[in-house]
């Protein structure tokens, strides 16, 4: 018989990133998804098979794994997560974190206890990432930082649905407020303001705008975008009077100091690129040594709650003809970023 493995992975969710997810965990030795629950039994069937698994229910699957990835719909994050938490088993939450600040406050909580969770931001993970905050962080008195991720919309599951808690803001735009958090450094963001725009083919914002504001007068702008079909870019860039960073993380991945390329750590032998370039394989093996030594994840509930808090109050600000709102957000803990942006 095969050996077990050392952690035993359980993907909560059958979609495509919970695909991702699992094709990363192949990469790494001692490491094997075993068990895969969902709200709808035949994709958790097809997903168990592919991964050479079993199927179990949304309630039970803490009982056979030591560690989860919850990749449901955002609404379902956080009652996936309190779950892992309850049954003693970690969990890495997919971004968005979750649809309410309400929700993220029980998350934080939650791991203030004790439980093992950790925040699926995959780019705060990916070494070329790595490298331009190290960078950054060398710049003496940053006055300008720009983040983009622009794309088309998607094409595939409830991501243009109302269900789904907000738009492209909310979701793709994840990735680049937690960038703009990181490239920061020290900075602490103080206000922010937002436009967003729609489209007529579904109901949520497809085009988002933001000013960040930190405490060193520094205003850092944030783009994230479901309107660019000739692919996607997903870039940032950052200076100060003595130096500039550049990165590049889509469609190619690249690194510049004042103009210079910096090089890349390589990519391990036999691993496919994406899963490393864009910090998925070195996420989940973090993920692993969380569960394995029960330790608390360097990328957790707090700083999640964190990109959710300006998440929701950049919603607001949209709302209110793109007005400046202060951080931490102080308006409704209880409502989504759609509720937040419609005034509901």
């Amino acid at each position: 018989m095969p050996a077990e493995p050392a952690v035993r992975l359980g993907l909560v969710g059958a979609g495509s990133i919970a695909g991702v997810h699992a094709y990363a965990a192949r990469q790494v030795p001692g490491l094997a998804v075993t068990a895969v629950a969902s709200r709808t039994e035949a994709r958790a069937r097809a997903a168990a098979e592919r991964a050479g698994a079993e199927v179990r229910t949304l309630e039970d699957i803490h009982e056979v794994v030591d560690g989860v990835v919850i990749a449901t719909p955002p609404a379902h994050h956080a009652a996936a997560a309190r779950r892992a938490a309850a049954g003693g088993v970690g969990a890495l939450v997919e971004k968005p974190l979750c649809t309410t600040l309400a929700d993220a406050d029980a998350l934080v909580a939650a791991a203030q206890d004790g439980a093992v969770l950790a925040y699926a931001e995959n780019l705060l993970h990916a070494p070329a990432v790595r490298l331009a905050v190290t960078h950054a962080s060398a710049l003496v008195g940053i006055d300008h930082l720009e983040v983009r991720a622009v794309q088309d919309r998607p094409t595939w599951g409830e991501f243009l649905s109302e269900s789904w808690g907000g738009g492209v803001l909310f979701d793709l735009g994840a990735h680049p407020l937690a960038l703009a958090l990181a490239l920061a450094g020290s900075a602490r963001p103080v206000e922010v303001r937002a436009t967003l725009t729609g489209s007529d083919a579904h109901p949520v914002d497809e085009h988002a705008e933001v000013t960040i504001a930190f405490d060193t007068g520094l205003q850092a702008r944030v783009v994230a975008s479901w309107s660019h079909p000739s692919g996607p870019v997903w870039d940032a860039q950052v200076s100060s009077p003595d130096g500039v960073v550049r990165l590049e993380l889509l469609p190619h991945v690249a690194l510049e100091r004042n103009g210079a390329p910096v090089a890349l750590p390589p990519i391990p032998a036999d691993v496919p690129p994406a899963l490393e370039e864009l910090g998925y394989l070195p996420q989940i093996e973090s993920f692993a040594l969380d569960v394995r030594d029960a330790r608390s994840p360097a990328i957790g509930m707090a700083q999640a709650r964190d990109v959710l808090d300006l998440t929701m109050a950049a919603y607001w600000s949209a709302g209110r003809g793109g007005a400046w709102v202060e951080l931490p957000f102080a308006g409704p803990r209880d409502a989504t970023p759609l509720q937040l942006w419609r005034g509901a």
